[in-house]
């Protein structure tokens, strides 16, 4: 069988003194943290968009890499020759995960019948490499916004006749997914959103777009998905104003339309920093409203204002990630995608795999400092500390609602001024300083 990456060999875990660049330095996936392996505890996953059909082009170039599996007689051969790629690359860096759009895996034909057939293909390609490999489909999900009839939006589209469009996408992708044994499936609003509201009825788009996921609901139960739904949220670009804007805005919607119970969230750092959030904080509020179902893991630049997807590489992000997560009760159903792609100058096949091994390291660095702080417990006491005026005394009946504002006056006329405590974010810096 072809090789499409002969200049790479089985990426293995080396230590932290190894000098070799196409080894993992603290990735070790069998060892133990906290009762799992860094295996069950990270879940990685390769994303199939940006690490296979992404080439390099932005909004001011064309494709500046030339990949040796993008060359065949017909778009099908390009396809199949990407999947085998794909399924290469998956087992020699060792992940046991990956995630698609229908459109990346398989080419959009003249009709929807053809899109079809074409997916059919590709996924009972996919479904025999999963077998031989022991690679497993995270999550699946549809592309209903690069055809330019997804231009005003998919579900939230003004013409009933592309929410139609789209719903087909969606159950043909759904199917799919369930197809290749997928533990979730992400709906991720590309245009769902508006540009200006002259020309948008939102209360009336926004009606829809529930309508459209308990439709996709009922499919679900028909077809016996078992995985979660995931929406994953994003503030702005393409459209000016995206409905899924973040974790907050979700749940809030979530909520309103009756869709708590069969959603959750798929989180990605890039997508928080452009909400004006820390990556932290979404993960935060998921965890707090039980709401965290997978994590797209990149960044983005700070001294750029778009969704540049860079791979992570910051080991305080990952750190403060792992310590949310983990104190949340880690992944069950999601995982840890590289929703990333490499830089338009990396052009080279080992480029990708120092980008992920990079990645899948700086991760492993934060779950094992992570793991040290869970046990010492020290951040922990501190918040406790803080808060423990709340778990006595007025406090606790405030909590308990037995004080109206009438008692809180009495209760304040007799005590006086109250006193101010430190919030100790210095010390608290020195001490992740410390651990990291």
């Amino acid at each position: 069988m072809k090789e499409f990456f002969p200049e790479v060999e089985q990426i293995k875990y080396e230590g932290p003194k190894s000098k070799n660049p196409l080894s993992f330095k603290y990735y070790n996936p069998g060892e133990k943290i906290l009762g799992k392996t860094m295996e069950q505890q990270l879940r990685f996953a390769v994303c199939y968009w940006h690490t296979f059909k992404g080439l390099g082009s932005d909004q001011f170039g064309s494709s500046s890499i030339s990949r040796s599996y993008e060359q065949g007689s017909s778009k099908m051969e390009i396809a199949e020759n990407t999947m085998r790629a794909a399924f290469e690359f998956f087992t020699k860096l060792g992940v046991k995960f990956w995630c698609f759009h229908d459109r990346d895996i398989a080419p959009e034909g003249d009709s929807l019948s053809e899109s079809n057939k074409n997916l059919d293909q590709i996924v009972a390609l996919a479904k025999k490499l999963q077998n031989d490999t022991g690679v497993k489909t995270l999550w699946g999900t549809a592309n209903l916004f690069s055809n330019k009839r997804f231009m005003a939006g998919a579900a939230t589209n003004p013409s009933p006749d592309i929410f139609a469009y789209a719903a087909a996408q969606v159950k043909k992708a759904m199917e799919a997914t369930k197809e290749l044994g997928g533990t979730g499936y992400v709906f991720w609003g590309g245009r769902e959103g508006y540009d200006m509201l002259l020309n948008t009825d939102m209360k009336r788009e926004l009606d829809h777009l529930a309508k459209f996921f308990h439709i996709a609901i009922d499919y679900k139960k028909k077809i016996g998905f078992k995985g979660p739904f995931y929406i994953e949220p994003k503030p702005k670009e393409p459209t000016k104003h995206q409905y899924d804007f973040d974790a907050g805005n979700c749940f809030a919607f979530l909520q309103k339309y009756d869709l708590v119970n069969y959603f959750k969230l798929n989180i990605e750092a890039n997508h928080a920093t452009l909400a004006g959030h820390s990556f932290q904080h979404e993960l935060q509020y998921c965890v707090d409203n039980n709401i965290l179902g997978s994590v797209d893991a990149n960044r983005g630049d700070m001294l750029l204002g778009w969704d540049t997807d860079q791979f992570p590489m910051d080991i305080y992000e990952t750190t403060l990630a792992m310590y949310i997560i983990m104190n949340g009760g880690g992944f069950t159903t999601g995982g840890l995608n590289f929703d990333a792609h490499v830089r338009r100058q990396s052009i080279e096949p080992e480029d990708l795999f120092y980008a992920h091994i990079g990645a899948m390291d700086v991760f492993a660095r934060g779950l094992r400092i992570a793991a040290n702080i869970i046990k010492d417990g020290k951040f922990k006491k501190m918040i406790q500390k803080r808060y423990a005026g709340w778990d006595n005394g007025i406090g606790k009946k405030i909590e308990n609602g037995k004080m109206d504002f009438g008692q809180l006056e009495k209760y304040t006329f007799d005590n006086g001024e109250p006193k101010l405590q430190s919030g100790r974010q210095e010390l608290l810096e020195n001490m992740l300083n410390d651990y990291i």
